[in-house]
């Protein structure tokens, strides 16, 4: 399953979902003499016996068949974490990041059958800036669908819809980028429907190999708000008309809503919204990071009986079946790039500014439609304490800024009253574990951190504790209150909550993490990872609640009966 809801009726698209032919090989473009195994796609090669703890180059292979000669379009949702596509033995794109998707063009593919080849890497070298030895695990593989298209000489790269409240009217702010694949230029015009209302978008000519963009806003007054309470959805139905024919679509699903700040707040439609959240790592021992839907409902279930409205997704961009699910359910989304506990000296890698400014981009791109997203944010404990970090915080949040105005931007810092980016963004986040890495108290520390905020450049801005929590082993029960033990854990939290819930100038909480995940083996810290994992999770690895769980549920259920 690609998405939750068809994207197309016109265009014709295929899911390669299957078993794919499969070899680790030493070098990319490699041909091996055989294919031994076939491992299912999506799919993490971890999860295969030979596999799981395989750290290198690999090759998938799958034969597809094309009934007439046609323009194909290959979209990949995630490959882990580099991508180097051949069609029919020639090289045709390479792509780097696990988290975010590509799409790969073949213009005349003839009637027949054609080979592709997709070479993956996961290795940690000098040319990954973003993937290294980490506080979660770098999975190997085609970990995200892969769809075969069929497309015209002109088709829809992407639409970014923005709903506009404008004298108390909803409006919408359609913009719709065309690509043109042939050698001829190519007059095309737009037709946009949502909520009933057709309307005509625009029109205008796309050169020889190129690409066009449309912008319209349009008037939808009988729109109902997307709220936690009632996430009405709407479909986005675009339509390309070349020559008076029909030639692609694009559909996508749309809420209307606002996200505002005002005296250190954050606004959901002009009410005061208060975030109750866990974070959540793409993580589980059965299927590495290609989750299938049933676990990303399982895992919502969870999150959502325990009284959540919000998740975090550390750190990375997700796959867009779980945002989807978030979107109907009215659970909002605090969405971050891929860059996570870089040094200095890490963030000074060539390769770095471009590989994090690209799933930037890529992020805002390709997620811009998702009404649950609220809060873009980029850099997770990075060098924001340094000015030649602080380069990249303003470069990174002004891309965001310019493709998309309408939702606040923050980044997690753990620097204290070292952090010299608080005026970068709209919301301040601290990650700070009391109790557990330091003796303090949590509600001693958070007026601190508000005094950091306030002398820092975030005076008056929204201030979330991104990050706090402890390690509870399941299953390891003490009455002594040992740390490790569940109940040391369950203290802590409750400890923290209570204290942030009292706050009124802490307006979100999102809880170090909702299940225990994998972590890379190394050394230094990574040692301290027992068993190589991160067990801070309210529920383990299998999902089986410790007794934070309840905990955390008896507290954020309190509060929405207040």
């Amino acid at each position: 399953m690609i998405r939750l809801f068809d994207t197309h009726h016109t265009r014709i698209s295929t899911e390669l979902e299957g078993l794919w032919e499969f070899s680790p090989v030493d070098t990319i473009g490699e041909r091996p003499k055989e294919f031994p195994f076939k491992l299912p796609v999506p799919g993490c090669w971890e999860s295969h016996p030979h596999f799981g703890t395989y750290r290198g180059k690999a090759v998938y292979r799958r034969v597809i068949s094309v009934s007439s000669q046609t323009h194909i379009r290959l979209e990949f949702k995630g490959v882990s974490h580099t991508a180097h596509v051949y069609f029919d033995g020639e090289f045709v794109k390479t792509h780097y990041n696990a988290y975010t998707s590509f799409e790969v063009i073949i213009p005349n593919a003839i009637a027949g059958e054609h080979e592709i080849l997709v070479y993956v890497d996961n290795s940690f070298s000098e040319a990954s800036a973003l993937h290294f030895p980490n506080d979660y695990y770098t999975y190997g593989g085609l970990v995200r669908p892969v769809v075969l298209e069929e497309i015209s000489d002109l088709y829809i790269e992407n639409i970014m819809f923005t709903p506009l409240l404008q004298a108390n009217q909803w409006n919408g702010r359609w913009k719709v980028m065309i690509r043109n694949i042939s050698q001829s230029p190519q007059q095309v015009q737009v037709i946009g429907e949502l909520a009933g209302i057709k309307s005509i978008l625009g029109s205008c000519e796309v050169g020889p190999g190129g690409q066009a963009e449309l912008i319209q806003t349009v008037s939808y007054p009988n729109v109902l708000e997307w709220s936690l309470d009632n996430p009405s959805l709407y479909q986005l139905q675009t339509k390309l008309i070349t020559n008076e024919q029909l030639v692609d679509d694009l559909v996508d699903r749309v809420g209307f809503r606002e996200i505002n700040i005002s005296n250190g707040q954050l606004l959901l439609n002009g009410h005061e919204l208060k975030l109750k959240g866990v974070n959540r790592h793409e993580d589980h021992p059965m299927v590495g990071c290609s989750f299938p839907l049933s676990l990303m409902v399982r895992d919502l279930d969870l999150i959502e009986e325990m009284g959540c409205n919000a998740v975090r997704t550390s750190h990375y961009p997700y796959d867009e079946r779980f945002l989807d699910l978030c979107d109907e359910r009215g659970i909002v989304i605090w969405e971050e790039n891929h860059a996570r506990g870089l040094s200095l000296e890490q963030m000074r890698n060539p390769n770095f500014a471009w590989q994090s400014e690209q799933v930037t981009r890529e992020m805002v791109e390709q997620h811009f439609n998702h009404p649950s997203i609220i809060i873009w944010a980029i850099l997770n404990e990075c060098a924001s304490n340094t000015e030649e970090g602080k380069v990249h915080y303003a470069k990174q949040l002004t891309i965001i800024r310019e493709l998309d105005p309408s939702r606040p931007r923050s980044f997690a810092s753990h620097h204290r009253d070292q952090e010299l980016c608080f005026d970068l963004a709209e919301i301040v986040s601290f990650n700070l574990y009391p109790g557990w890495y330091t003796d303090e108290k949590p509600e001693e520390l958070a007026l601190e951190a508000i005094q950091w905020a306030n002398k820092l450049g975030g005076a008056d801005k929204p201030i979330i504790m991104s990050e706090f929590g402890a390690d509870g082993f399941y299953g390891f029960r003490s009455n002594n209150r040992e740390k490790g033990s569940e109940e040391r854990q369950a203290d802590i939290l409750r400890n923290c909550l209570n204290a942030y819930q009292a706050s009124t100038d802490i307006c979100g909480m999102f809880i170090w993490q909702f299940s225990d995940c994998r972590v890379t083996e190394g050394e230094g810290w990574l040692l301290t990872r027992s068993c190589t994992r991160n067990s801070k999770g309210l529920v383990d690895e299998y999902r089986r609640p410790k007794l934070a769980y309840d905990v955390v549920s008896s507290i954020y259920k309190s509060e929405d009966k207040k």
